[in-house]
């Protein structure tokens, strides 16, 4: 059932003395971007007639056919609660459509959607997402620049005085509350300087829509502080990166069907086969799901990133994890994705990869419920295990050998982001890095 419809959205804007409405959407490397209009033009925009040059946006078109609609989801309206001073500004989520009304496939949020469609084929009702995102959080210098400086001193779980990050973060969780998160947790992390805040789970596209207003608020009230908010997967050398665990699971009517009281770690067949399915693609969804350079400087042994194929329901060093809760809140922990991810696109692949599993009966291997990390090399390979790609180059060549994680991004999709993220690696490789001048620049 429908939150908010034309008229209340138009009602509530009158009320609250909204002045600006922010038509927001996600390019395919995960970066928001929006339209900022005027309230004289909300009716325009809720028409579905508000238009956009979609070749200035990274991935979309070409400047032959640039002309883009804007179709906003009316669910998605939102006041942000720290403009008011200035006059308030609200926000609109939207999906982007062609010319003649048909959904744009580089549209990260409608390619969701689409493959949402085939899930439902299956029988089933709704994937749901809960996030674990973390960040740092850096110092400012006098121009307002981010440096690499942390704020705090802390480790997991710790309190003020050593979390120095704590007034930041509960600013940034009441700020959330007011816009209708429900908050489950908030805390230090590992790493100095390092947080994470998980919010309650969610449909795929709602969860998506989440992570995204979720990114935008750390950012912006950090900077409030003083500070900066990164979710760069491994800012620093030498301490955990950050990641963004995604608790999977789903779901037919009110009923998970990862459940079954009688099964195997009273886990489903299905929620064997969708793990299956993810173990099978595994290789192939990593471009997607981590997809920077410096996603790979994370996935390595050592700090509590999962960089080995396997799954257990009793420790934390494989990739996949079987959370002990049951019932309703049986689900699948992938715990590679980092939150440089786009949502959209990564859960898209997720996805298909587990529904993949499920058509075609796939059956996982055994668990492990050893520390993988303390294995050798033949320990390993006695156990079947494997390890993820190790760079994105080798991640974007393992994508492109996985027809099914290539149909769920679509042939628009697939070849700008492949496109991009080769360019990508193409600058790291032939740019000279501090760490070669430290070695060689005396020695030779």
């Amino acid at each position: 059932m429908a939150k908010y419809t034309k008229e209340n959205i138009q009602q509530i804007v009158k009320d609250q003395g909204v002045k600006y409405i922010r038509l927001q959407f996600t390019d395919i490397l995960g970066t928001i971007k929006n339209v900022e209009i005027p309230v004289s033009q909300l009716e325009k925009a809720l028409d579905n007639k508000m238009m956009f040059d979609g070749s200035s946006i990274e991935g979309f078109v070409r400047i032959e056919e640039s002309d883009m609609y804007l179709h906003p989801d009316l669910d998605t309206f939102v006041i942000f609660p720290w403009t008011a001073e200035k006059g308030k500004v609200a926000r609109l989520i939207c999906d982007i459509a062609n010319p003649d009304g048909t959904p744009f496939a580089g549209d990260p949020r409608s390619n969701l959607k689409r493959v949402l469609a085939s899930m439902e084929e299956l029988g089933f009702t709704s994937f749901n997402l809960g996030p674990e995102p973390e960040f740092f959080l850096f110092k400012l210098d006098e121009k307002g620049n981010p440096t690499l400086e942390l704020n705090d001193d802390g480790g997991y779980f710790d309190l003020a005085p050593t979390d120095l990050g704590e007034n930041c973060r509960r600013d940034i969780v009441l700020e959330l509350e007011e816009m209708g998160f429900e908050i489950e947790a908030s805390h230090h992390e590992v790493a100095p300087g390092q947080h994470e805040i998980d919010f309650k789970y969610a449909n795929a596209v709602e969860a998506c829509d989440n992570i995204q207003t979720f990114k935008l608020v750390v950012k912006t009230i950090a900077r409030k502080h003083g500070l900066h908010a990164t979710f760069m997967p491994k800012p620093l050398f030498g301490v955990n990166g950050s990641g963004m665990h995604a608790n999977l699971s789903l779901f037919s009517g009110d009923k998970n069907v990862f459940f079954d009281e009688d099964g195997d770690l009273q886990l489903s067949k299905t929620a064997h086969q969708f793990m299956a399915g993810i173990i099978k693609h595994a290789k192939g969804f990593t471009a997607i799901t981590n997809p920077l350079v410096n996603s790979y400087k994370r996935l390595v042994p050592g700090y509590e990133a999962p960089c080995y194929i396997a799954w257990s329901a009793r420790n934390r060093s494989p990739l996949i994890r079987i959370p002990a809760s049951r019932g309703l809140s049986t689900r699948v922990e992938l715990r590679s994705v980092d939150p440089s991810a786009n949502p959209y696109l990564a859960l898209a692949v997720l996805l298909e990869a587990g529904l993949d599993g499920v058509r075609n009966g796939l059956v996982p291997p055994a668990p492990v419920d050893r520390n993988i990390y303390v294995m050798n090399s033949a320990e390993l390979k006695e156990n079947g295990i494997e390890s993820l790609p190790g760079s994105l180059l080798e991640a974007l060549s393992e994508l492109e050998k996985d027809e099914v994680i290539k149909a769920a991004l679509g042939d628009h999709i697939y070849s700008n982001f492949k496109e991009a993220k080769e360019i990508e690696y193409d600058m790291f490789r032939t740019a000279v890095h501090p760490w070669e001048r430290e070695q060689y620049i005396k020695m030779y």
